[in-house]
């Protein structure tokens, strides 16, 4: 990514961890002011030279806008990719890749996944030609029979997925992918980079619903693309970004950049808060299961060990005893944890999936998502803990 806003980039970016990448936001400073904070470039056009051609190549905000660079290169850095595009959502930055696709496609994805994006695929995606496969997220085998060469195009990953936490193993189906003549696309959404780069795992592009951990902070709307590298089907993807008008804007991108400066010790606390909540839960008389990956008793443990560095997330699921009506009435209970959709922000949320994907969900009615922030783990405990007994 070109540093063409002016910024200059320290020449030891590339040795830094990720928690300084992102702290530091590769440690640009604008060399027209100095300023260490990004500035932000709202112009929704450049001048042309008196020769015709561009001042650093712009044209027009849509495709080209100063305001991304930083951004991008940060996330760009952070995956460990070639070239990275910003969304105006994780919606539009998932289905610009289902467009650069051909009629007659076919295209593997698990079935359980964001519910949005699987809802998308069955409906407009199929009455765009496309043709669908769903399988065990956990089951390299299902996945291996549905992978087939000459036929499959795209191979859609969610790992840990949403919202029974499933871990896939990237490298595994990648390299099937890879077989088939088949492109990876891996939604890195839960796990972000400081825990998961997939690319390293054989990964062809990364995306991410950045409105969730990248930003953090419920209030920015917004996607990203990042690819490993450059590819007849990734420019396709890009012209569909260029041309399809589902950008994001200027200052929710300088946001998402604010955001994404304290995406490592947001990351870290949610994980730890995580963890000692599942524990703390694993073997309670009023909770038939915990679902998540950092437990041992997890059927996709050793893998999320594997390819997840650092911690396991901040996400995880409740099965309640008593089925759907306690489960409602538990979530209901709360105080801390906010009865709202969405994931990744500094606050604690809970959601009773099922009701909220409707009646074609695979989601057991018993099921509670919870999006552990970085609040005070004992307070959050504690929260739980007297919504469970005042549901009884």
């Amino acid at each position: 990514m070109s540093t063409k806003s002016g910024a200059t980039m320290s020449d030891h970016a590339k040795k830094q961890s990720p928690a300084t990448v992102s702290a530091q936001a590769l440690g640009w400073v604008d060399e027209a002011t100095k300023s260490v904070t990004p500035p932000l470039y709202p112009s929704t056009t450049f001048e042309r030279n008196t020769d015709l051609s561009y001042h650093d190549g712009r044209c027009y905000t849509r495709a080209d806008n100063p305001t991304y660079d930083q951004a991008c290169a940060v996330l760009n850095e952070l995956e460990g990719g070639s070239e990275t595009r910003l969304f105006a959502s994780g919606m539009a930055a998932a289905v610009a890749v289902l467009h650069a696709l051909n009629p007659g496609d076919h295209v593997v994805a698990p079935k359980v996944m964001y519910w949005a994006l699987r809802s998308f695929m069955l409906d407009s995606g199929v009455r765009a030609g496309l043709s669908f496969d769903f399988v065990d997220n956990a089951d390299i085998a299902d996945w291996d029979k549905h992978i087939v060469a000459g036929k499959t195009k795209l191979v859609w990953l969610e790992t840990p997925a949403n919202p029974d936490w499933q871990i896939t193993d990237i490298a595994a189906v990648a390299k099937l992918a890879k077989a088939a003549g088949a492109f990876v696309v891996v939604d890195n959404t839960v796990a972000t980079p400081l825990l998961t780069r997939p690319i390293d795992f054989g990964a062809d592009i990364v995306m991410h619903s950045a409105t969730k951990y990248l930003n953090g902070h419920s209030d920015v709307l917004a996607g990203s693309l990042t690819t490993a590298k450059d590819s007849e089907f990734w420019q396709r993807v890009c012209k569909q970004h260029a041309s399809g008008g589902a950008v994001l804007g200027v200052f929710e991108t300088w946001l998402l950049l604010r955001g994404m400066r304290t995406l490592s010790i947001r990351v870290e606390r949610a994980s730890a808060n995580a963890m000692a909540i599942a524990k703390h839960f694993e073997n309670h008389p009023e909770i038939e299961q915990v679902q998540y990956p950092g437990l041992e008793s997890h059927v996709g443990h050793d893998i999320a060990k594997k390819q997840m560095s650092g911690g396991f997330g901040g996400m995880l699921s409740l099965r309640v005893k008593g089925g759907e009506k306690r489960a409602v009435d538990f979530h209901n209970q709360c105080k801390l944890f906010k009865r709202a959709t969405s994931l990744g922000g500094v606050e604690s949320l809970i959601e009773h999936r099922s009701s909220v994907e409707g009646p074609t969900s695979p989601v057991p009615a018993d099921l509670l998502r919870l999006s552990v922030g970085i609040e005070d783990c004992d307070d959050l405990v504690n929260d739980l803990e007297t919504a469970l007994r005042l549901s009884k």
